[in-house]
């Protein structure tokens, strides 16, 4: 028997539904140990499927922690599997409130922003390093295996700041390319994950 919550069916015969227009396959699971500088999702290294399988796949971000202050957890693409260095823009939108209070906004950082850049880009606020800070969320990417098109993406992350404010950052941008993206890379900008785990789970 299903479960159904106001008319959308939310599990049904073991699925989940992803609540955008499918059911959340489950593809690949990546932990952090401290000894790791990134977590890599390439199609076809360790089972991992990024390709025309699914036109829509979400990766979640489960309390990664970075082992040294300060940090932002960055990501980068690539279309051979080796070179994450593919030329994207982005926006960055972020809401916060200091932990103690009285000091909040709402703003558009531009100083977050890319464009056509092939670094590797800012999908979080610096997180901090003691025991109750990280970084959670998840991100939607679309139709990876295109040729015809650029490939498109957004996301949000919650971030526990080193500077004791709770930030939210709304991040979307493109992948400037029509060539096939196979793999995406995600890592702390100055040093490793020191635990967490990422999630990749096709939409369909």
């Amino acid at each position: 028997m299903g479960l159904i919550s106001n008319g959308t069916t939310i599990f049904d015969a073991g699925a989940m539904s992803a609540g955008f227009g499918g059911s959340l396959t489950l593809i690949k699971k990546l932990t952090a140990d401290g000894s790791t500088a990134g977590l890599s999702f390439v199609h076809g290294s360790a089972n991992v499927v990024f390709n025309s399988t699914f036109k829509q796949y979400m990766f979640t971000f489960n309390n990664l922690h970075p082992s040294s202050n300060e940090n932002k957890l960055v990501m980068q693409t690539t279309i051979d599997g080796t070179n994450f260095n593919v030329a994207t823009t982005t926006t960055f939108m972020v809401a916060y409130n200091r932990t103690s209070g009285g000091s909040h906004a709402l703003e558009y950082d531009t100083s977050k922003d890319v464009g056509n850049s092939t670094s590797f880009y800012s999908i979080s606020e610096a997180a901090g390093s003691d025991n109750d800070q990280s970084v959670c969320g998840f991100m939607h990417f679309f139709n990876p295996a295109d040729t015809t098109f650029v490939k498109n993406f957004w996301l949000r992350t919650s971030t526990d700041h080193h500077g004791d404010f709770h930030m939210i950052n709304l991040v979307s941008g493109y992948v400037n390319t029509t060539s096939a993206i196979t793999g995406v890379q995600f890592k702390y900008e100055n040093n490793n994950m020191d635990a967490g785990d990422i999630c990749l789970y096709g939409i369909g």
